[in-house]
Parts: C-alpha cells; structure tokens; sequence
C-alpha cells in the first residue's frame, strides 16, 4: 500500500481503468469492498422491523441490493440522513439502531469474483484518511457500532483485540487502526496507493468511432505525485481512467477567520499545535491564557485537553450559548457528559457571570478584530465595546473546507450552487442521490461529505449508489 502500481497508474498503460477514487477515508474503503466482488443480498429467513421495507424485500428475493431500484427501496424511509440511499443501506445494515436495539443486519455478503470492478484509491495517508491525523485519544462522537464498514462490526474487531468502547463511543486511534485493518482483512491492499497526491484531475469528451456505437463518454486523466517516507524526491504519476470519484473529505483546508494579525506565528488551526506547544515547554500552567476559538467539537476537545493540563482557558465564539443551533443543544446528555460539561462552562463562567471553574473564561457573543504581534487579542463584545486580552498561543477551529484544487475551478462549478464557496454543509456537490454521480459532469462522482454525508454511518450508502451505478456501466460495455 505504500508504493504505486506500475501498470494502473504507469502512462504505458493503453487501457484506461475503469475506476479512480481519490481519497482512501471511509467512503473509499467501502466503495473498494463494493467493486471489489462483494455484493450485498437479504438473508433468506432475515424479517426487517420496518413493515414497508421488509415488503419491499420480499418482492424480489435473490436479487442483490446493487440491483435492485434503489429509489423504490428507499422510498417511505426516515431518519438522521437526508440522503435516502445512505438511510437506506444504514437500515438495512442496522436495522433498529436509532431506537436503541441491536438486531442483526438483514444482509449477507457473497464475493462474485466476475463482477470485480477494476479500481485504484489514491491516499495521501494510510487507508483510514484523515482519521491518522486526529489525536488518537480523542473520542468519537457516533457511537463505536456506528463507525463500523460492512461485513466487519467494530464491537467485533474490538473484542479480538481486548479493546472496549467507552460509553458506547470508540476512540479515534482505534478507529484509525480498524479502517487500516479492514483493508488488510478483506483484501484490498492491492487496490490501495498511500502517499498519492493528486495535482490535476481533467476530462475530455471521447467520440464514438461510428455513428452507431454508444456514447463512450468521457476519459479522465488523473496526474499528481507519490510521497515515499523513504526517498524524499516524489514520483510523478498519469493515469487515465473512465470514472473517477471524489471521497477527499472535508478536512484538508481549515476554516480560517480572515482578520488581521491570524498569520502571526502563535495562531494555529489545528489542536496538535498546542500538544506540541507543550511537549516543548512554550505553553505551561502558568503561562498566559491559551484562546480558543470555536463552539463546535473541535473547540471543545481543545478546552478539554487544556484543561486536562492545567492550562489557562479564554474561549471565544460568536453565538449565544442557548443557540439551538450548537452540537451542544443537539447531543444527548447521557452519551457526551464531557462536552455537556464543556457547554455548562460556557455558559456558568462567561465574562458576565465568574463561576466555579478556575482557569476557565467564556466570551459568548464576542467577534475577534485583530490579533497583535506582541501576543494581544482585542474583541468586540455583544454591547460593541472593545477588550482585549493577553494570551500565549491562538487555536482558530471554526472547521474545515474540502480541498478541490486540482479540479478546474477547484470545483465550484460542480456544486448545488456554483456561485457560491463548496461547503460540505452548505453547497455540496450536486449529486443524483441514487448514483451520486455528479450532475454536471458525467463519469464524476461524489461520496461522503463531498456530497453532503457527514457521518461514517451514512457515507456508505453513497458508496452503495455509486457502485452500483459503476457496475452497471461495466455490465453495459462492449467488449
């Protein structure tokens, strides 16, 4: 997995290959298990709790989920998703999960050696993405069944390797260990590139060669570099493909805030800059405030881990705290106490109110103007006054943006709006929700957040349409 394949990705190559996934998280992992053979089918005695679906089920018995109408089965389905494939496969895999039960899958998987789907995933880390770059103590927030990829629960895995969820929830070093595991277990490293970056990715409309053979659509041509750990020179690499897939994540570019002073040295966007800050001895208990900005998670799991050490706190965010809209106001107490704790100092010890929690400060409602060279922050509070504050490092994690770069335009041609920023939240990737190919280009395909699935849970389902889409495409070939 950490070298690439002359043939696939060699310029020598007079075949273009059917598949290219750029991207080796989640939603590449699943997609390589699906067009690698493995065909999910209803177990002949399995009965779905949901009436309507297990009706559904029977009217075609025998007939693999990749082909049947994915649109028909779907249809009626609810839950925490708006695509309806992913709701789909995420009921069919865990069929009353979101009502606390634990039935097993309806599926089962027979590998169909002949309906292999030739592909290649292109990775900058080891399978698993950007799941090796979150610090690996962390804990996840869906719970640990839910991380879980088909044929292989994590509550399994975990067993076999004398590990045990905590409070339902895995943490992400596991979580990084299992998707790398997963592909040595079901055997696709062969399909794996780590080290892969891609610099281009561009298309060009092939004609038929008589007026009455079928449109053969468009060759794309995938160009980046291999990243060896061993010889720093990289390796250019072509390659040529029919179809390509985007399962990059959303986690390559951090938010930032755009105001002065946030290049300076002392401001980071990303928690590891302040584990490192002390490791090397920059940050310490009795140093200035460390400032945190953000009420998301990632803000959270930084207050928690300064806390942790003992390292002054001043956090700052835009909205109020009883916002509905914060994750916080959107998660059950029972299963995240350590960010409800979070949201009760922010709201118990902001700079109306002190509170118990030494070491702590909340600014609720306060815009960050400026950040100085000599280590001050100044504020606007809800009232329009100015205050500012002395602090010994700056942590801005306000999230993150997909980086499209090597696409034309950087890909905000393709997205639902084009005249706005690709926004895994907002303006995703306009997809045909039940082939996830995109709708303004064909032979270009979108899966996980790219498309709008933010969860592990429900990303699947958009590898499901899509390989189901791609197998059809190779039966429909001509030799």
């Amino acid at each position: 997995m950490n070298s690439l394949r002359k043939e696939p990705l060699g310029s020598g190559s007079s075949e273009p290959l059917p598949v290219a996934i750029i991207g080796n998280g989640p939603s590449g992992i699943c997609l390589s298990y699906l067009l690698s053979g493995n065909i999910p089918y209803v177990k002949s005695d399995a009965v779905h709790p949901h009436p309507l679906l297990q009706r559904k089920l029977m009217e075609t018995p025998g007939v693999s989920i990749m082909d049947q109408d994915l649109d028909y089965l779907s249809e009626g389905l609810e839950g925490r998703c708006e695509s309806p494939v992913a709701l789909l496969f995420d009921a069919l895999l865990r069929p009353d999960t979101d009502f606390g039960g634990d039935v097993e899958s309806v599926l089962t998987w027979k590998h169909e050696k002949e309906r292999t789907v030739p592909h290649v995933v292109l990775g900058r880390n080891l399978p698993g993405g950007a799941w090796h770059s979150i610090d690996g103590s962390m804990v996840t927030l869906s719970q640990g069944q839910w991380m879980g990829l088909p044929d292989l629960q994590v509550k399994d895995w975990m067993r076999k390797k004398r590990r045990g969820l905590r409070n339902s929830r895995a943490t992400a070093g596991d979580i990084a260990h299992y998707y790398r595991d997963y592909v040595t277990k079901k055997g696709l490293e062969h399909n794996f590139v780590s080290g892969a970056v891609v610099t281009a990715v561009e298309w060009e409309a092939l004609e038929p060669q008589d007026s009455g053979a079928q449109d053969p659509g468009p060759l794309f041509q995938v160009s980046g570099f291999l990243q060896n750990a061993q010889d720093q020179s990289p390796q250019p690499f072509v390659l040529r493909a029919r179809n390509v897939v985007l399962a990059t994540g959303t986690y390559d570019s951090p938010a930032r805030l755009g105001v002065p002073g946030e290049s300076l040295p002392f401001v980071h966007h990303e928690l590891a800059a302040l584990e490192a800050a002390m490791r090397a001895g920059t940050v310490t208990p009795a140093s200035e405030p460390v400032l945190i900005m953000g009420a998301g998670l990632s803000a959270a799991d930084a207050v928690l881990y300064a806390r942790h050490c003992n390292v002054p706190v001043i956090h700052a965010f835009r909205r109020p705290v009883d916002d509905p809209g914060l994750v916080f106001n959107q998660l059950p107490k029972m299963l995240y106490p350590e960010y409800h704790k979070v949201h009760q100092m922010m709201r118990d010890q902001s700079f109306l109110s002190p509170g118990p929690y030494e070491g702590y400060l909340s600014l609720p409602e306060h815009q960050l103007l400026l950040l100085k060279e000599d280590c001050q922050a100044v504020f606007q509070d809800p009232r329009g006054g100015q205050k500012a504050f002395g602090v010994s490092l700056v942590l801005v994690l306000i999230g993150s943006y997909p980086d499209l770069s090597f696409l034309p335009g950087g890909g905000t041609h393709l997205t639902v709006d084009p005249s706005q920023p690709l926004s895994a939240k907002r303006n995703p990737i306009h997809v045909d929700p039940f082939t996830y190919q995109s709708t303004h280009q064909e032979g270009l395909y979108a899966v996980g957040p790219l498309a709008g699935d933010n969860f592990v849970r429900f990303v699947q389902g958009g590898a499901l349409a899509a390989a189901s889409s791609l197998l059809r495409k190779e039966t429909r070939k001509p030799p």
